[in-house]
């Protein structure tokens, strides 16, 4: 058997691999010893799932690189070794089955065999090895589990249990299987983040004030760590030390709408909580992970490839995530199994749920129903609560601790105007002071941005930040509003001034605060959440408003019935006339409950497009989709990354060199320092020609305009003739941008 080889690079027996896997089994069992799982049959899968590669097909693949066009999965002859005349003096006929399928769809593999193929092939091994039985596991056999339990039309309790015990077992195989093929410890042992938590910012608020302490809401959370929750909490009172609070010395999730805010949460986590071996204690995973990732491991001098492949595989204990990475399990694609698996164990903290379209909050709901389910624990933070969402988890039979938090704090004094957003209104209200502006629409904020830049006296105090810039030109947007917007002292006057146009992109999350907000009204939970930038943690004592919302007068604001819901807008802007002045945290809550409620919405399409959503995903059949498939389902990809042709011309060359970088082959024979060499290359080439993309929604992009240039045969660019320039972003007509080429220089808007 030591001849037989697992995996050709490096080379591993299936003797070296299997030890792996049976190390990082008892890591699991002694790390969770209370996991409500079937440790004798998980430990039989981790000793059986590779045996199938002992057949002559698989291991010509890897010792002589000569493929067989019938060969038959691996995982599927490894059944033929289980003795299950005797599994079953110890087992149920149900454990049996969780154990063969476990095994059988370890991996990802089509079963176009035939049944004689199988037979056959089994027939060549029994040649091979004495003592060999085959059990009349066939190929027909395999697929009754598929049909009976994956599919959730009709599913009873009973086949749903065994369905959930499926997936623990099946999920912790691949997590342990893949840990032991990546040479990394399945878990690690989350026993610091309490301690860091009252050393690192407890401790340190006392050196100021010795009777320091937790306050109300986050001791709430302490006391209920071993609870469901959900909380309203207003803008400013620690939802995050509460969330981690609440997670505690177990495994956590901590899952943000917003990439910036995501970032923006581990850089404060690892620089001023967890100090010490974050690389084994906190993880970020998101779309854009490898760019984080090179950033703070060449600083730190910590192995990259190491640290990602940590991340990727959930071993961390403390994961800082958007829902996509999480929650794709509910459409049960083809390998899901992991990932709930993994949440079984683990406590998930879901911020800002306003935020989510109606598609994600369906999501949300069947997620945390299979969560709940499984194991796992579940802990709500939201400044704003659609009370209609409560009702769909308790609809699902949920049961959770829900609670509301709020001071009797005075932030904001809101002025309802009647009328469009307006660059007149914007430069009354600038004193050399920090002025927030957020537009519903990128075209929007571009135009305020233009009329207020034609002004000689405050052009050089006007900022646009949007998501229609490239990466590159984003990124130091984003790192120039949280420096300008960086929360002071409580009622400290911050040296900076000026005006910065937006759109959603700062809405919810980002840890900023300015003294003016003009705002167009999105709907309730929208304006409350942009809100929150604006006197974040100071108390309002003056005279006047520091909150103006445009509500569009007899129209409606830019982006309604597209972005946002219209009759939600409606609602809202109805409930906002009644407002003149200061409002209070509580009258924040009343109003979001009155509005987002079921009997409200029940007739609206945002709500009936979260039911039809919740519906479908009860009904698709397992494995019916590839994790690609649901990527950009979750993703809601109706985009796409393109070059705008000014920046191809500007960037050619470097983009070229990092084309010829992606374009380089491995060697057969290349060490595995030099492998690693060109890959982090390969890595960095990608990262830099990613720097020159922008998002553009597909229904912008005209065909004749788009260039593809091939990097590899799976790989493209796509470079769109369209008007592009640092300072305002993207526009797709540039005709109507600048009509003469000659004033675009005089009045330098751009």
């Amino acid at each position: 058997m030591n001849n037989y080889l697992a995996k050709s690079n490096p080379q591993e027996t299936i003797i070296e691999h299997t030890d792996k896997l049976l190390e990082n089994f008892e890591i699991l069992k002694q790390i969770y010893p209370d996991l409500e799982i079937d440790w004798d049959i998980l430990y039989l899968c981790c000793l059986y799932h590779d045996l199938g590669k002992m057949n002559i097909k698989f291991q010509d693949k890897l010792e002589k690189r000569k493929r067989h066009k019938d060969e038959i999965p691996h995982a599927v002859l490894s059944l033929a070794f289980l003795d299950t005349k005797k599994l079953k003096e110890n087992y149920s006929k149900e454990q049996i089955k969780i154990l063969a399928h476990s095994i059988a769809y370890h991996h990802d593999r089509e079963f176009n065999f035939t049944k004689e193929e199988l037979k056959e092939e089994i027939e060549y091994m029994k040649e091979e090895f004495e003592n060999f039985e085959y059990d009349k596991l066939e190929k027909s056999e395999l697929k009754k589990i598929s049909a009976k339990y994956f599919n959730m039309k009709n599913i009873n309790e009973e086949e749903m249990d065994l369905f959930i015990e499926y997936i623990k077992i099946k999920g912790l195989l691949n997590r342990i299987d893949y840990a032991a093929s990546s040479g990394i410890e399945v878990e690690k042992t989350n026993d610091f983040l309490i301690n860091n938590l009252n050393k690192n910012l407890l401790e340190k608020f006392r050196n100021y004030d010795k009777t320091a302490d937790w306050n109300d809401l986050q001791k709430y959370m302490i006391d209920n760590r071993d609870k469901n929750i959900i909380i309203t909490a207003q803008t400013g009172m620690g939802k995050t030390e509460a969330g981690l609070l609440w997670i505690g010395d177990t495994k956590g999730f901590f899952t943000l709408p917003l990439k910036t805010a995501i970032n923006a949460m581990y850089k404060r986590i690892i620089e001023n909580i967890v100090l010490e071996n974050y690389e084994n204690r906190v993880g970020l995973l998101h779309s854009d992970i490898k760019r984080e990732y090179i950033n703070v491991t060449e600083v730190n001098e910590i192995d990259f490839d190491e640290y990602y492949d940590k991340t990727k595989q959930l071993s961390l204990p403390l994961t800082i995530c958007t829902i996509d990475q999480l929650f794709g399990f509910v459409y049960r694609y083809r390998g899901f199994e992991s990932k709930l698996a993994t949440l079984s164990y683990s406590k998930i903290v879901i911020d800002e749920v306003q935020m989510y379209s109606a598609d994600l909050l369906a999501y949300l709901v069947i997620g945390i129903w299979y969560i709940n389910k499984i194991g796992g624990k579940f802990a709500i933070l939201t400044a704003t609560l659609p009370s209609f969402f409560v009702d769909l988890l308790e609809n699902e039979g949920i049961e959770f601790e829900q609670a509301t938090f709020t001071n009797n704090k005075i932030r904001h004094s809101l002025k309802n105007i009647e009328d469009s957003i307006n660059s007149k209104f914007i430069k009354e209200k600038y004193k050399e002071n920090k002025v927030l502006v957020i537009c519903n629409t990128v075209k929007e904020a571009q135009n305020l941005y233009m009329e207020l830049s034609s002004d000689e006296n405050i052009k050089s105090y006007i900022n646009l930040f949007h998501s229609g810039f490239i990466k590159k030109d984003r990124s130091v947007k984003e790192m120039e509003i949280l420096e300008f917007g960086a929360t002071e002292d409580i009622n400290k006057i911050s040296r900076n001034k000026g005006i910065w146009i937006t759109t959603q992109v700062v809405e919810a999350s980002l840890d900023i605060d300015f003294d003016i907000l003009i705002t167009e009204l999105s709907d309730l939970n929208g304006l409350f959440q942009r809100m929150g930038r604006c006197y974040r943690s100071r108390d309002w004592t003056y005279q006047g408003y520091n909150c103006f919302v445009f509500n569009g007068g007899e129209k409606t604001t830019n982006g309604i019935g597209n972005i946002i819901d219209k009759e939600i807008f409606n609602l809202s802007k109805e409930s906002l006339r009644e407002i003149d002045g200061e409002i209070s945290e509580l009258e924040k809550i009343n109003l979001i409950n009155k509005i987002y409620s079921t009997e409200m919405l029940k007739d609206t399409e945002y709500y009936k497009n979260i039911l039809d959503a919740i519906h479908y995903i009860k009904l698709i059949e397992t494995n019916e989709k590839s994790k690609r498939e649901v990527d950009k389902l979750f993703r809601n990809i109706e985009s796409k990354d393109i070059i705008p042709q000014v920046v191809y011309e500007n960037n050619k060359e470097i983009i070229q060199t990092n084309i010829d970088i992606l374009q380089k082959k491995y060697e057969k024979n290349m060490n595995n320092y030099d492998r690693k060499k060109l890959k982090k290359e390969k890595i960095l080439a990608k990262l830099a020609i990613d720097d020159f993309k922008v998002p553009v929604r597909l229904n912008l992009i005209h065909r004749e305009k788009l260039e593809t240039i091939k990097i590899t045969d799976y790989n493209y660019l796509e470079i769109l003739d369209c008007y592009y320039d640092k300072n305002i972003g993207i526009k797709h007509d540039k005709d109507k941008v600048v009509k003469d080429k000659d004033k675009q220089e005089e009045d330098n808007f751009f």
